[in-house]
C-alpha cells in the first residue's frame, strides 16, 4: 500500500502480475530472470501478447511455492518486457525494465494467472530541490562511493553512472538497485514515494554495509596476516633445524630428553621409581614432536621427578617450644593444648613420624585451622592446607586416568608436591562437607589416605606407583563429625573445640585480634584507644558465636571508621566509648542477660548443640479449644517430634497428681512450637523442656524465665543423659541464664564446663521429671495433689473458662 495516496495517479489499469521470490526490479532498472512457474509463464505470454507491459510484484516469504494474493507486497513495479528466451530445460530467460511503481488495488483474476488492477506513479520530472534533498543525496552519493571502493562487486564506471543522474528519485532507485539488500529492505525504498524519505533510508543502508565491508576487510587482513607469519615461522624454524644439522647440534626433543635426564641424576628415589622415569624418557625420545602423547608423557615425568620420594624435613619436637608456640597463638583451649603436646612428646621420645589422625572438631571460628598452622610451626615443618568441603568427585582424591590431557593427580600428591619433603602437617580443612553422587565417593577414598596400615602405598590414579603418605602427619577439621561416614571416623582421634567464656574473649580480641586489625589498618601506636569495657560491650552486644569470627569483624568495623576519621584529618587518634562505639556499629544487636525478662506461661528456655556452637532453644505451647489433635511446628525433626509425643504421655500419665480433667486431652488442641520455624532443628535433648512447657500450658502456672534445662525425657518421667553439655551451658551463660537443670547422668561431664562458667551458673542434676517441675514452675502443681478433683480446685479459674467447654472437663 502506498505510505502517501495524494501521489498517487487516478488512473486505473488491470495488467497480468509476476511474483518474483527473492528479486525486486526498481523504475528505470533493467534485469533479466528466469521463468519457470505455470502462472508466471501465462502472465507473461498474455503480456507479451498485449502490450508488453507486465507488473512485477515480490513475495513477502520466498519459500512459498504457489503464491496467493495475501503473499505478495502491496506495492510493485510496472515493467516492459523487452526479450524472451526459452530454455533448453522448459524455462524462460526474460529481459525486463522497471517504468514506474504501481499500487496493488485488487486482484481481478487468480485462477490461471495474476491479473491485477493498480494505480501506477508517475515521478515527477520538475522535483523542487530543497536544501534537506540535496543535502542527502550528497550524503548518499559520498556513502555509495566509499561502499564501491570498499566492495569487490562494483567498479567505478558503474559508480559514474548512477552518480550522473541529475533526478534524486531516480537517482535514489539506481544507488538502491547496486547494493545487495535484502527484499524486505528494498520493498522499503520502494514504498517511499517521496524523495526525501527514500533518500534517508537509503542512507542509513548505505552506512550500515559500508561498516560491515570495513569489518569484512579488517577480518581479511588479519587472518592474512596471521598466515603469513604461520608460514614465516615454518620457514624459519626449517631453516634452524638444517643449520642446527649442519652444525653438529642437538634438536629440541633431544635437548629436552637430555635435560630431563640430569634432572633425574640429581633427583633422590626410590629404586623402582628410577627405573620408571627412565623407561618414561626413552619413550618421549621415541615420539613424534608433533604428537599429543608426547605431551601426557612429558607432564608425567614432570611430576615424577617434582614430587619428594625421600626429601624430608628436619623436624623437632621440642615441647618447651612448643607449648611457648600454642600459648602466644591460642588463648585458652587448655585441654586441646595439653593433647597436643602430648603428641609432641611421643614423637620426641620414639622418633616415629607415623601416629594417630588427630580430628579438631567444633563450631566455625574457634581456631581449629589456626592450631593445625601452629603444630607445623612447632614441629618445624612445612605445611599444606586442602580444603575438602563440597568435594564430589572421587579424582579429586585418587587424581584423573592418565588418558588424556587434562589429567593430573589428586589434590593429596599435589600437596605433597607443594609441601616438596615427605613429612609436612596436612591439613584436611572441612571433611565432614565431603560429598558423594555418580562420580564416586571421596570419603571412602580418604579411608586409604588416613589409615596408618594402608597409605604406606597410597595408590594414585595418575601417577600408578605406591607412594608413601606413612610420614605426613594429618590433621582434619570438622564442624559435625557425626556428618562424617562411621568408618573414616574411626580412623581419627577426635579433640573437641567448643565455644570460648566472655572472658576468654575478652583477652582473645585485646592480646590477638585487635593488634591483628591495628596493623592491618595501619592504626599503630595511640591511633585508636580501646578499653576492656568496650570490648565487653562488643562481645555482649554486638555477637553472639561459639567463636570469635564473628568479634573479629565487629573489630575491624570499628578500626576502619577509626582509619577514615585518621586519614581525614579529623583526629590524629580516637578513643572508642560506649557512645562512639554505637555511632560506629549501630545500636545494639543483642541484649546480654535479657533472655526473658518475667516469668510466662508454656513458654521454657531448653538448650540445644549446633554445628555454630550451643544456643537458646525456646519451646512454646498453647492450649486451644479442640478435639484433641498435638500441633507441631517449627522445622521440628523426627527426634524432637518423638519427644513431643512422649512427654504429651507423660503428662496425661501424670493427670490426677497434676489435678488435671481426666478427658483434658479430648477438649483441647495442644500446639507446640519452637520459634525460628525457617531452621531446622532435631536432637534428642529436648524432652523435658517439652513436657515441662505442656504442664505449664496445661495448669496455667508460670515458668521461671531464669531457668533453662536440657535432658531428653522416658514415658515414666526418668531423665535421660544427653550430649554436648559445655556447648550448651556456655550458650545459657552467653544469654544470661543462672540455673541450668542436666540430667543426672551427665554430671560427670561437669568437668568440662569452663570455671568461670561454673563459678556463675548453678547446675541442677536431675533423674525424674517431677524434680524438674518442683523447679522450674513458680508453683509446683505436684505440690497440690490429693483429695478429690472437687477439692481445693486451684486451676478452676482455667478449666471452668467458657473456651474450655464452661467447666464440664471436671464434672
Amino acid at each position: 500500500m502506498a505510505t502517501e495516496e495524494h501521489s498517487v495517479p487516478e488512473t486505473k489499469d488491470v495488467y497480468p502480475l509476476l511474483p518474483l521470490r527473492g528479486l525486486l526490479v526498481f523504475p528505470g532498472m533493467v534485469l533479466h530472470f528466469d521463468v519457470g512457474r505455470p502462472k508466471s509463464v501465462r502472465a507473461l505470454e498474455q503480456a507479451v501478447a498485449n502490450d508488453h507491459l507486465i507488473v512485477l510484484a515480490s513475495q513477502e516469504d520466498g519459500q512459498v511455492d504457489d503464491p496467493s494474493a495475501d503473499d505478495l507486497y502491496g506495492i510493485g513495479t510496472l515493467a516492459r518486457v523487452k526479450q524472451m528466451l526459452k530454455l533448453p530445460n522448459g524455462t524462460i530467460r526474460v529481459l525486463v525494465e522497471g517504468l514506474k511503481r504501481a499500487v496493488l488495488r485488487a486482484f481481478v483474476s487468480e485462477d490461471d494467472l495474476f491479473t491485477v488492477r493498480v494505480e501506477t506513479y508517475d515521478e515527477p520530472e520538475d522535483v523542487v530541490v530543497t536544501p534537506a534533498i540535496e543535502a542527502m543525496r550528497r550524503s548518499v552519493t559520498q556513502q555509495f562511493e566509499q561502499y564501491v571502493r570498499l566492495s569487490r562487486k562494483l567498479d567505478l564506471d558503474t559508480y559514474a553512472t548512477v552518480v550522473d543522474m541529475s533526478h534524486p528519485g531516480q537517482f535514489a532507485d539506481a544507488v538502491a538497485s547496486h547494493l545487495p539488500l535484502k527484499v524486505r529492505e528494498k520493498q522499503d525504498i520502494l514504498e517511499a514515494f517521496d524523495i526525501e524519505k527514500r533518500l534517508e533510508r537509503l542512507l542509513q543502508i548505505l552506512s550500515d554495509e559500508r561498516e560491515v565491508l570495513e569489518l569484512e576487510r579488517k577480518i581479511h587482513q588479519r587472518v592474512r596476516k596471521q598466515m603469513e607469519r604461520t608460514q614465516k615461522e615454518y620457514y624459519l624454524r626449517e631453516q634452524m633445524k638444517a643449520i642446527q644439522r649442519e652444525l653438529g647440534d642437538k634438536e629440541g626433543r633431544q635437548a629436552e630428553v637430555d635435560e630431563l635426564r640430569e634432572k633425574l641424576a640429581a633427583k633422590r628415589m626410590p629404586d623402582d621409581v628410577r627405573d620408571r622415569v627412565e623407561k618414561e624418557i626413552a619413550r618421549l625420545e621415541r615420539i613424534p614432536p608433533a604428537s599429543a602423547e608426547g605431551t601426557v608423557v612429558r607432564n608425567y615425568i614432570d611430576w615424577l621427578l617434582a614430587l619428594p620420594w625421600l626429601e624430608a624435613a628436619k623436624s623437632t619436637a621440642d615441647i618447651a617450644r612448643a607449648e611457648r608456640i600454642l600459648n602466644e597463638e591460642h588463648y585458652g583451649l587448655d585441654k586441646v593444648k595439653e593433647r597436643i603436646l602430648e603428641f609432641i612428646a611421643v614423637q620426641a621420645l620414639t622418633d616415629k613420624q607415623a601416629g594417630p589422625i588427630i580430628c579438631l572438631a567444633g563450631p566455625p571460628g574457634v581456631g581449629k585451622t589456626s592450631l593445625a598452622r601452629s603444630i607445623a610451626k612447632s614441629l618445624k615443618r612445612p605445611f599444606v592446607r586442602v580444603s575438602l568441603g563440597g568435594v564430589r568427585d572421587e579424582a579429586e582424591i585418587r587424581g584423573h586416568r592418565r588418558t588424556y590431557i587434562g589429567s593430573m593427580p589428586g589434590r593429596i600428591l599435589q600437596g605433597m608436591r607443594q609441601a616438596s619433603v615427605v613429612n609436612p602437617v596436612f591439613l584436611l580443612d572441612e571433611i565432614d562437607k565431603m560429598a558423594s553422587d555418580f562420580r564416586g565417593d571421596p570419603a571412602s577414598a580418604m579411608l586409604e589416605v588416613l589409615d596408618p596400615e594402608q597409605n604406606r602405598a597410597f595408590s594414585d590414579h595418575y601417577i600408578e606407583i605406591p607412594y608413601d603418605l606413612s610420614n605426613v602427619l594429618f590433621i582434619t577439621t570438622a564442624n559435625n563429625v557425626y556428618q562424617i561416614p562411621a568408618p573414616l571416623r574411626d580412623r581419627m582421634e577426635v579433640i573437641q573445640l567448643s565455644g570460648y567464656t566472655e572472658i576468654e574473649k575478652l583477652h582473645i580480641a585485646r592480646e590477638h585480634l585487635l593488634p591483628k586489625q591495628r596493623t592491618a589498618h595501619a592504626l599503630k601506636g595511640d591511633r585508636i584507644r580501646i578499653s576492656d569495657d568496650v570490648l565487653l560491650e562488643v562481645i555482649r552486644h554486638y555477637t553472639r558465636e561459639a567463636g570469635v569470627r564473628q568479634l573479629d569483624r565487629q573489630l575491624a568495623a570499628v578500626c576502619r571508621k577509626v582509619a577514615r576519621a585518621v586519614a581525614a584529618g579529623d583526629a590524629k587518634r580516637v578513643t572508642v566509648t560506649s557512645a562512639v562505639l554505637q555511632s560506629y556499629l549501630g545500636p545494639h544487636k543483642y541484649e546480654f542477660g535479657e533472655m526473658e525478662t518475667e516469668d510466662q506461661v508454656g513458654v521454657v528456655a531448653g538448650l540445644a548443640w549446633t554445628e555454630m556452637g550451643g544456643d537458646l532453644l525456646l519451646v512454646e505451647v498453647s492450649i486451644v479449644p479442640g478435639s484433641g489433635k498435638l500441633v507441631l511446628t517449627g522445622q521440628l525433626g523426627d527426634v524432637m517430634k518423638e519427644s513431643a509425643q512422649t512427654a504429651l504421655s507423660y503428662v496425661r500419665s501424670r493427670t490426677r497428681a497434676l489435678r488435671l480433667p481426666p478427658d483434658f486431652h479430648e477438649k483441647v488442641d495442644i500446639h507446640i512450637h519452637v520459634p525460628e520455624g525457617a531452621i531446622p532443628k532435631d536432637g534428642p535433648s529436648a524432652g523435658i523442656t517439652m513436657a515441662t512447657a505442656l504442664v505449664s500450658a496445661l495448669t496455667h502456672v508460670r515458668v521461671r524465665h531464669d531457668v533453662a534445662m536440657t535432658g531428653e525425657i522416658t514415658l515414666r518421667g526418668r531423665v535421660l543423659p544427653i550430649g554436648g553439655l559445655k556447648e550448651k551451658s556456655l550458650a545459657a551463660h552467653r544469654a544470661g541464664i543462672r540455673t541450668i537443670v542436666i540430667p543426672k547422668g551427665n554430671v560427670k561431664d561437669l568437668d568440662e564446663v569452663p570455671d568461670l562458667v561454673k563459678s556463675e551458673v548453678e547446675f541442677v542434676p536431675v533423674s525424674h521429671m517431677d524434680e524438674v517441675l518442683r523447679l522450674a514452675l513458680v508453683d509446683n502443681p505436684l505440690d497440690h495433689a490429693g483429695g478429690s478433683l472437687a477439692d481445693e480446685p486451684w486451676w478452676a479459674d482455667v478449666w471452668s473458662d467458657s473456651r474450655f467447654g464452661g467447666g464440664e472437663a471436671h464434672q
